[in-house]
Protein backbone atom coordinates (compact mmCIF):
# COMPACT_ATOMS: atom_id res chain seq x y z
CA UNK A 1 0.00 0.00 0.00
CA UNK A 2 1.77 2.99 -1.35
CA UNK A 3 2.58 5.68 1.40
CA UNK A 4 2.73 9.19 0.81
CA UNK A 5 0.37 12.17 0.58
CA UNK A 6 -1.89 12.35 -1.99
CA UNK A 7 -1.46 14.01 -5.24
CA UNK A 8 -3.15 16.36 -6.67
CA UNK A 9 -4.10 13.75 -9.48
CA UNK A 10 -5.00 11.44 -6.69
CA UNK A 11 -7.28 14.28 -5.80
CA UNK A 12 -8.68 14.48 -8.88
CA UNK A 13 -9.71 10.83 -8.94
CA UNK A 14 -11.80 11.54 -6.07
CA UNK A 15 -13.57 13.96 -7.33
CA UNK A 16 -14.43 11.71 -10.00
CA UNK A 17 -15.76 8.77 -8.13
CA UNK A 18 -17.85 10.82 -6.22
CA UNK A 19 -19.05 12.64 -9.07
CA UNK A 20 -19.93 8.93 -10.39
CA UNK A 21 -21.30 8.03 -7.12
CA UNK A 22 -18.52 5.47 -6.39
CA UNK A 23 -18.23 4.17 -2.64
CA UNK A 24 -15.42 5.47 -0.27
CA UNK A 25 -13.96 1.88 -0.66
CA UNK A 26 -13.95 1.60 -4.00
CA UNK A 27 -12.17 4.81 -4.42
CA UNK A 28 -9.77 3.80 -2.25
CA UNK A 29 -9.45 0.63 -4.07
CA UNK A 30 -8.67 2.50 -7.08
CA UNK A 31 -6.03 4.40 -5.83
CA UNK A 32 -4.43 1.34 -3.93
CA UNK A 33 -5.15 3.51 -0.80
CA UNK A 34 -6.88 2.86 3.06
CA UNK A 35 -10.34 3.52 2.70
CA UNK A 36 -9.85 5.83 5.99
CA UNK A 37 -7.35 7.95 3.95
CA UNK A 38 -10.37 8.86 1.63
CA UNK A 39 -12.84 9.31 3.93
CA UNK A 40 -10.61 11.95 6.07
CA UNK A 41 -9.82 13.63 2.60
CA UNK A 42 -13.37 14.06 1.60
CA UNK A 43 -14.75 15.19 4.71
CA UNK A 44 -12.38 17.41 5.61
CA UNK A 45 -12.94 19.29 2.22
CA UNK A 46 -16.58 20.25 1.86
CA UNK A 47 -18.19 16.12 1.91
CA UNK A 48 -18.96 13.83 -1.17
CA UNK A 49 -21.13 16.49 -2.64
CA UNK A 50 -18.89 20.31 -2.17
CA UNK A 51 -15.75 18.18 -2.70
CA UNK A 52 -13.36 20.37 -5.02
CA UNK A 53 -9.63 18.42 -5.89
CA UNK A 54 -7.82 21.69 -6.83
CA UNK A 55 -9.47 23.60 -3.52
CA UNK A 56 -8.35 20.57 -1.42
CA UNK A 57 -4.97 20.24 -3.20
CA UNK A 58 -4.09 23.79 -2.50
CA UNK A 59 -5.76 23.22 1.56
CA UNK A 60 -3.43 20.76 1.82
CA UNK A 61 -0.37 22.17 0.65
CA UNK A 62 -1.08 25.19 3.09
CA UNK A 63 -1.33 23.24 5.94
CA UNK A 64 2.18 21.13 5.39
CA UNK A 65 3.24 25.03 5.57
CA UNK A 66 1.55 25.72 8.35
CA UNK A 67 3.00 22.53 10.15
CA UNK A 68 6.50 23.80 9.04
CA UNK A 69 5.72 27.08 10.95
CA UNK A 70 5.79 27.54 14.57
CA UNK A 71 2.08 28.56 15.77
CA UNK A 72 0.85 31.91 16.74
CA UNK A 73 1.18 31.67 20.68
CA UNK A 74 3.63 28.92 20.92
CA UNK A 75 0.36 26.54 21.21
CA UNK A 76 1.41 23.76 18.70
CA UNK A 77 4.74 23.48 21.04
CA UNK A 78 3.33 23.12 23.97
CA UNK A 79 4.79 20.44 25.89
CA UNK A 80 2.28 17.18 25.60
CA UNK A 81 1.60 15.21 28.81
CA UNK A 82 2.32 11.43 29.73
CA UNK A 83 5.70 11.79 26.89
CA UNK A 84 2.35 11.80 23.76
CA UNK A 85 4.27 12.60 20.60
CA UNK A 86 2.32 16.69 20.03
CA UNK A 87 2.24 15.69 15.65
CA UNK A 88 0.52 12.33 16.87
CA UNK A 89 -1.74 13.73 19.01
CA UNK A 90 -3.02 16.21 15.98
CA UNK A 91 -2.74 13.73 13.34
CA UNK A 92 -5.40 11.86 15.74
CA UNK A 93 -7.77 14.21 16.52
CA UNK A 94 -8.22 15.09 12.60
CA UNK A 95 -9.06 11.44 12.14
CA UNK A 96 -11.73 11.45 15.11
CA UNK A 97 -12.87 15.02 13.53
CA UNK A 98 -13.39 13.11 10.32
CA UNK A 99 -15.58 9.91 12.00
CA UNK A 100 -17.70 12.96 14.06
CA UNK A 101 -18.40 14.34 11.04
CA UNK A 102 -18.92 10.54 9.09
CA UNK A 103 -21.58 10.67 11.90
CA UNK A 104 -23.61 13.60 11.36
CA UNK A 105 -21.93 16.72 13.48
CA UNK A 106 -20.86 19.79 11.31
CA UNK A 107 -17.06 20.04 11.04
CA UNK A 108 -16.76 22.91 13.80
CA UNK A 109 -19.14 21.28 15.81
CA UNK A 110 -16.71 18.19 14.79
CA UNK A 111 -13.48 20.14 16.09
CA UNK A 112 -14.77 20.73 19.12
CA UNK A 113 -16.17 17.26 20.46
CA UNK A 114 -13.01 16.00 19.36
CA UNK A 115 -11.15 18.66 20.57
CA UNK A 116 -12.29 18.33 24.04
CA UNK A 117 -12.57 14.46 24.17
CA UNK A 118 -8.10 14.33 23.83
CA UNK A 119 -7.73 16.29 26.57
CA UNK A 120 -7.21 14.24 29.31
CA UNK A 121 -9.44 16.79 31.67
CA UNK A 122 -12.38 16.47 29.18
CA UNK A 123 -13.04 20.02 29.84
CA UNK A 124 -11.71 23.40 28.41
CA UNK A 125 -12.30 27.34 27.96
CA UNK A 126 -13.61 28.71 25.49
CA UNK A 127 -10.08 30.78 24.94
CA UNK A 128 -8.21 27.81 25.64
CA UNK A 129 -10.76 26.14 22.18
CA UNK A 130 -10.18 28.85 20.14
CA UNK A 131 -6.35 28.87 20.71
CA UNK A 132 -5.45 24.97 20.13
CA UNK A 133 -8.49 25.02 17.10
CA UNK A 134 -6.97 28.14 15.98
CA UNK A 135 -10.37 30.09 15.43
CA UNK A 136 -12.19 32.71 16.91
CA UNK A 137 -14.33 32.97 19.68
CA UNK A 138 -17.41 33.29 17.52
CA UNK A 139 -17.03 30.22 16.07
CA UNK A 140 -16.60 28.53 19.45
CA UNK A 141 -19.39 30.00 20.61
CA UNK A 142 -21.33 29.00 18.03
CA UNK A 143 -20.25 25.40 18.10
CA UNK A 144 -20.71 25.25 21.84
CA UNK A 145 -24.48 26.77 21.36
CA UNK A 146 -24.93 23.30 19.10
CA UNK A 147 -23.27 21.00 20.85
CA UNK A 148 -25.57 22.38 24.28
CA UNK A 149 -28.85 21.99 22.00
CA UNK A 150 -27.50 18.02 21.38
CA UNK A 151 -27.19 17.40 25.26
CA UNK A 152 -23.09 16.96 23.72
CA UNK A 153 -21.14 19.03 25.90
CA UNK A 154 -21.97 20.90 29.14
CA UNK A 155 -20.88 24.21 30.81
CA UNK A 156 -19.88 24.66 34.55
CA UNK A 157 -17.46 26.98 36.30
CA UNK A 158 -14.01 26.59 37.77
CA UNK A 159 -12.75 27.68 41.12
CA UNK A 160 -11.85 31.18 38.94
CA UNK A 161 -15.29 31.79 37.50
CA UNK A 162 -14.50 30.46 34.49
CA UNK A 163 -17.00 28.82 32.20
CA UNK A 164 -15.70 25.59 31.02
CA UNK A 165 -17.27 23.22 28.39
CA UNK A 166 -17.09 19.28 29.43
CA UNK A 167 -17.96 16.31 28.27
CA UNK A 168 -18.18 13.34 30.70
CA UNK A 169 -18.55 10.31 31.33
CA UNK A 170 -22.24 10.35 30.97
CA UNK A 171 -22.51 11.31 27.28
CA UNK A 172 -22.92 8.44 25.43
CA UNK A 173 -25.68 6.83 27.80
CA UNK A 174 -27.76 9.92 27.71
CA UNK A 175 -27.06 10.23 24.21
CA UNK A 176 -28.41 6.38 24.09
CA UNK A 177 -31.61 7.26 26.37
CA UNK A 178 -32.20 10.80 23.88
CA UNK A 179 -32.11 8.45 20.88
CA UNK A 180 -34.47 6.47 21.94
CA UNK A 181 -37.05 8.73 23.68
CA UNK A 182 -36.64 10.47 20.36
CA UNK A 183 -39.08 7.37 18.88
CA UNK A 184 -41.50 7.97 21.03
CA UNK A 185 -43.26 10.93 19.36
CA UNK A 186 -43.07 8.26 16.01
CA UNK A 187 -44.57 5.35 17.77
CA UNK A 188 -47.30 7.48 19.22
CA UNK A 189 -48.14 9.44 16.04
CA UNK A 190 -47.98 6.39 13.69
CA UNK A 191 -50.59 4.34 16.24
CA UNK A 192 -52.82 7.20 15.63
CA UNK A 193 -52.65 6.81 12.08
CA UNK A 194 -53.99 3.64 12.62
CA UNK A 195 -57.25 4.49 13.84
CA UNK A 196 -57.41 7.13 11.26
CA UNK A 197 -56.31 4.80 7.95
CA UNK A 198 -58.48 2.02 8.98
CA UNK A 199 -56.75 -0.96 11.20
CA UNK A 200 -55.85 -3.98 8.39
CA UNK A 201 -55.24 -1.37 5.82
CA UNK A 202 -52.23 -1.39 3.59
CA UNK A 203 -51.39 1.60 5.14
CA UNK A 204 -52.14 1.38 8.28
CA UNK A 205 -50.39 -1.64 8.43
CA UNK A 206 -47.28 -0.19 7.40
CA UNK A 207 -47.49 2.46 10.02
CA UNK A 208 -48.31 -0.16 12.82
CA UNK A 209 -45.27 -2.15 11.97
CA UNK A 210 -43.24 0.40 11.74
CA UNK A 211 -43.99 1.65 15.32
CA UNK A 212 -43.91 -2.13 16.61
CA UNK A 213 -40.31 -2.28 15.53
CA UNK A 214 -39.26 0.93 16.84
CA UNK A 215 -41.07 0.22 20.21
CA UNK A 216 -39.01 -3.16 20.36
CA UNK A 217 -35.62 -1.58 19.09
CA UNK A 218 -35.88 1.65 22.09
CA UNK A 219 -36.75 -0.68 24.47
CA UNK A 220 -33.94 -2.81 24.03
CA UNK A 221 -31.86 0.28 23.44
CA UNK A 222 -33.00 1.89 27.00
CA UNK A 223 -32.46 -1.28 28.96
CA UNK A 224 -28.82 -2.18 27.30
CA UNK A 225 -27.87 1.47 27.73
CA UNK A 226 -29.20 1.01 31.70
CA UNK A 227 -27.28 -2.18 31.96
CA UNK A 228 -23.74 -1.05 30.42
CA UNK A 229 -23.50 2.14 32.03
CA UNK A 230 -21.32 1.25 34.60
CA UNK A 231 -19.04 0.79 31.57
CA UNK A 232 -18.61 4.64 30.98
CA UNK A 233 -17.11 4.58 35.03
CA UNK A 234 -14.93 2.23 34.68
CA UNK A 235 -11.22 2.25 36.45
CA UNK A 236 -8.31 3.30 34.11
CA UNK A 237 -5.76 0.74 34.12
CA UNK A 238 -2.04 1.86 35.47
CA UNK A 239 1.16 1.50 34.03
CA UNK A 240 1.60 -1.92 35.56
CA UNK A 241 -1.54 -3.62 34.44
CA UNK A 242 -3.87 -2.79 37.56
CA UNK A 243 -7.08 -0.90 37.91
CA UNK A 244 -6.71 2.17 39.05
CA UNK A 245 -9.27 4.80 40.16
CA UNK A 246 -11.20 6.11 37.90
CA UNK A 247 -14.30 8.57 37.58
CA UNK A 248 -16.22 6.54 39.45
CA UNK A 249 -13.93 6.37 42.88
CA UNK A 250 -16.02 7.07 45.57
CA UNK A 251 -19.66 6.93 43.88
CA UNK A 252 -21.80 4.64 44.41
CA UNK A 253 -23.05 1.81 42.42
CA UNK A 254 -24.78 2.97 39.39
CA UNK A 255 -28.24 1.76 39.00
CA UNK A 256 -29.11 -0.82 36.21
CA UNK A 257 -32.78 -1.52 34.88
CA UNK A 258 -34.63 -4.32 36.14
CA UNK A 259 -36.69 -6.51 33.26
Amino acid sequence: MPGGRLTQQDRQQIALGLADGLAYAEIARRLDRPTSTITREVMRNGGPTGYRADLAHRTAQQRTRRRGQPSPGGAQASPQPHGRDAEAVRDYQETLTTVLMASGLPKMMARVMGCLYTTDAGSLTASELARRLQVSPASVSKAIAFLEGQDLVRRERDERRRERYVVDDELWYQSMIASARANDRFIETARQGVAVLGPGTPAAVRLENSARFLDFVSEGLIRAAEQGREVLHSRAATPDGTAGPGPDHGRPPVPTATA
